[in-house]
């Protein structure tokens, strides 16, 4: 009947399938199903050929995959939300129309959901009057993960087919259902066992042909208002809004897809199916313009070129099957039971049994939480805790692939225990440093084998934070480089690789904002507004808070390293309030004291408050006395010179793509997420716009000078990203 190169729409030859056909997902030359537009187009084309021809008594929609559909071609929508809202609107409603036609065909339609069926995938499977869901798949719509919410009329049919409180959550929360969940909120029929799945869709489409099923009834009542009254559907819409709001994440100003959609989907629940679609055609365009929309699509498209790198690393590095870290602490500890929790069986050396304790402990507090949070049984958690081996010794270091060197952060100590460890160690055996502020050729200096040596900075702490910064010496050979990557990405980390140098990647760009941070203090400006200010803007922290946080004489020390290595930029603040504040004894959260006063509430968290001590020390600084700065002029100051440090870290090859420069600020230092890296927030903002506004600061100095590469790009219009 139709033969495309996503679907395909052929008679069922089952006995009694007489008048029966299968429309059948299976995208040629792909391991899955996904709704780009040449699908859509081959749907379009198939419910005509389903349409036309004479005696179709029934559809069986199937995947000929291992997944239904895993959602939109992510990829696609760059150049389509260039669109204006309306003509972004315009496409979404068209698309709808061609999904009402199937839905509308008169015929009993059963949808067999194996695998995933997310986003588009599940607004597909909602088209059919009945659903049976195999036992393992899943079923969602994250596309608020994206900035964005369902837009072919998945918000309208879920509210029928699941009733406004589940639809609001799964709307809103983006979070996949398992078959048990989706078949108790009403979005299923059946479950059952994957090997059956497809023999009880077509028996259920048979009882429904036969008139055993009111499937009719149930396609009819998707194109209804919602039989509530206006007050059960604000009492509704008022419960999830307060959820929404309650989750920083979701219920932030910068991220508003789950608000809009929650009040169109109250607003639509009194309306008929068409007139409801016509309300999320609409805010669809609206939210496909917001800047979240933007720059979570980006990250997405990013983490899918990161990935993409990761696996050709993965073949050009050697796989590793036996490692060590050597340094246990908290440090160690966490690096060696992330290694043993994702297979690879680690050793842990230290010259100190209370360093190896310390580092057990940690790897059996952090099993005890999997175990808690019902991630990991017991009895896996005990032979994760059984590949750590933990010695004061150097017994097996012969048949490791890679040792991880995690201890004191000094130059002299880490030369002359690595180059002792080269003797213990196989030929080729990469050894990594987990330094964050020493160069990695510094420290190769005395090593016999310096092509085996690489950096492999880890983020604090290591259980919970993606980030692993791959560090390239002048002299780490490609295969090491690769090594390192594919090992840190087989620990479930993001590894990102970068040139030498100080302050690497993500320390380096993090440095001119926390300079901006203490001029805009030493000017006068109040450093708990400057904290609301950034954190207003999306930052999970202020700058003040994250400098307590971290403790502002490790702080301290890592922002001289990094400053004196860019000292045609980063110039000293003489009125240095962090600096007065250490001086002071006052080193952040570890001493009770910082910019802010820290008392352990009963769960034994710090919680801050107002410091008159660090308001007073900080006043002697203030030579012009406090002055008014609006929230505004704080944000332009403290992220432009993070934007042009960034743009001279690509423009110097210390990252190769604009892709991984902002995922590793995103992923190692929490950058706001809604702003996609700094990258793609100077792409939001406009080259133009980032140049005039640098020119505006041009007098708090050289860090707030564009490069001529940002200047011509912005002559030309250009993009760091392309759509």
């Amino acid at each position: 009947m139709f033969q495309g190169q996503s679907i395909q729409v052929l008679p069922i030859a089952e006995a009694g399938a007489q008048g029966l056909v299968e429309l059948r997902f299976d995208r040629q030359g792909d391991a899955i199903n996904k709704l780009d537009a040449r699908t859509t187009d081959e749907f379009r084309q198939a419910i005509d050929a389903i349409a036309a021809a004479p005696g179709v008594r029934g559809v069986l929609v199937t995947s000929a995959k291992d997944v239904f559909i895993v959602g939109a071609d992510i990829t696609e929508f760059g150049t389509r939300f260039q669109q204006s809202p309306q003509q972004i609107a315009a496409d979404v409603h068209e698309s709808n129309a061609m999904a009402n036609r199937f839905e509308d065909l008169g015929i009993p339609s059963v949808v067999a959901i194996n695998g995933f069926a997310l986003g588009g995938g599940l607004e597909v499977a909602l088209l059919g009057a009945l659903r049976v869901m195999s036992e393992t798949a899943q079923v969602g719509v994250p596309e608020v993960k994206l900035g964005l919410f369902p837009g072919l009329a998945g918000t309208v049919r879920l509210v029928r087919v699941a009733g406004l409180a589940t639809a609001f959550e799964w709307v809103a929360g983006g979070r996949p259902a398992k078959a048990a969940q989706a078949l108790a909120a009403g979005v299923v029929d059946e479950v059952v066992a994957p090997g059956a799945l497809r023999d009880r869709a077509l028996a259920l489409l048979q009882s429904a042909v036969r008139g055993e099923v009111d499937w009719a009834a149930r396609q009819r009542k998707k194109r209804e208002a919602l039989p509530l009254s206006p007050a059960a559907v604000a009492d509704a819409l008022a419960t999830a809004l307060a959820t929404v709001v309650a989750d920083a994440r979701r219920g932030a100003p910068h991220q508003p897809a789950a608000q809009i959609a929650l009040e169109m989907m109250a607003e639509g629940a009194s309306l008929p199916r068409d007139r409801a679609i016509d309300l999320e055609s609409a805010a669809f365009g609206r939210v496909a313009k917001t800047q979240a929309a933007a720059s979570l699509v980006r990250a997405f498209l990013n983490d899918q070129a990161v990935k993409k790198l990761h696996r050709r690393h993965a073949r050009e590095g050697r796989p590793v099957a036996q490692a060590a870290v050597l340094g246990a602490g908290t440090m160690g500890g966490g690096i060696a039971f992330t290694s043993a929790l994702r297979g690879v069986p680690v050793r842990m050396k230290d010259i100190a049994q209370p360093a190896l304790d310390q580092g057990l402990a940690e790897a059996d507090k952090q099993l005890a939480r999997q175990v808690k949070n019902g991630r990991l049984k017991p009895e896996k958690a005990q032979a994760v805790r059984a590949s750590i081996t933990a010695q004061l010794d150097e017994a097996g270091f012969d048949q490791l692939d890679c040792v991880i060197e995690a201890i004191v952060e000094n130059l002299e100590v880490k030369r002359r225990v690595l180059a002792a460890l080269e003797g213990s160690t196989r030929p080729d055996t990469v050894i990594a440093s987990n330094t964050s502020s020493l160069r990695i050729d510094d420290i190769a200096q005395p090593l016999a084998r310096p092509e085996n040596f690489v950096g492999m900075h880890f983020f604090n702490p290591v259980p919970v934070m993606p980030l692993v910064e791959v560090i390239r010496g002048s002299r780490t050979s490609p295969q090491a480089v690769s090594t390192a990557v594919a090992y840190a990405a087989a620990m479930g980390k993001v590894p990102i690789v970068v040139q030498d140098g100080p302050g690497f990647l993500v320390n380096r760009v993090l440095t001119p904002y926390v300079n901006a941070f203490v001029q805009l203090v030493a000017d006068g400006a109040d450093f708990e507004q400057v904290d609301r200010a950034m954190e207003a803007f999306g930052w999970p922290m202020g700058p003040a808070y994250l400098q307590d946080v971290v403790g502002m004489d490790v702080g301290a020390h890592v922002f001289d390293v990094i400053a004196a290595g860019y000292p045609e930029r980063i110039r000293p603040i003489e009125r240095n309030a962090i600096r007065t504040l250490v001086a002071a004894g006052r080193f952040g959260q570890k001493t009770g004291g910082g910019f802010y006063d820290y008392q352990s509430d009963p769960a034994g968290k710090p919680r801050k408050a107002s410091s008159p001590a660090a308001r007073a020390l900080v006043a002697t600084l203030q030579a012009g006395g406090a002055r008014d700065v609006s929230d505004a002029e704080i944000v332009e100051r403290m992220m432009l010179p993070m934007l042009v440090e960034a743009a001279h870290a690509l423009e110097e090859g210390v990252v190769a793509t604009p892709a991984e420069l902002d995922t590793a600020m995103l992923l190692g230092i929490g950058f706001p997420a809604y702003a996609g890296g700094p990258l793609q927030y100077a792409d939001w903002l406009g080259l133009p716009q980032v140049v005039a506004l640098c020119e505006k600061y041009a007098a708090f100095g050289p860090q707030y000078q564009p490069t001529a590469r940002m200047r011509a790009m912005a002559a030309q219009g250009s993009r760091y990203h392309s759509l």
